[in-house]
């Protein structure tokens, strides 16, 4: 929720989720602005024989707050992360997802692509 111009402020405890009906979980969006959108995501249920097939529109950086997931990126070496872990993921690289312990949660943040950064 923007409580000034350019100032954004919530909680991980919100209770202000939607459907997030590309990766089939929910979301809280904490700020769109400028280049760069930030917020969390949340599952439920188990999702590891679900995969979540996801290509980031720009770098996305995550810090994984509940559960863990294992995410593949290009069909590399699985990426497993558990709660307190940060990652950062390539823009427009293909990521498939499986959220292995569940409740989930993690705070994301998506960046321009990498070029527009140098």
């Amino acid at each position: 929720m923007e409580i000034q111009t350019g100032v954004y402020r919530s909680t991980t405890s919100t209770d202000a989720w939607e459907s997030d009906p590309e990766v089939g979980g929910e979301m809280h969006v904490l700020c769109e602005a400028e280049g760069i959108e930030a917020g969390l995501s949340r599952y439920t249920t188990n999702r590891a024989d679900e995969p979540i097939v996801y290509s980031p529109p720009g770098r996305e950086t995550v810090l994984i707050l509940e559960g863990a997931a294992s995410i593949t990126i290009d069909d590399g070496e699985p990426l497993h992360l558990r709660a307190g872990d940060i990652a950062s993921l390539p823009a427009g690289g293909r990521t498939v997802w499986r959220i292995t312990e569940v409740p989930f949660k993690e705070f994301w943040v998506i960046g321009p692509h990498d070029e527009e950064v140098a």
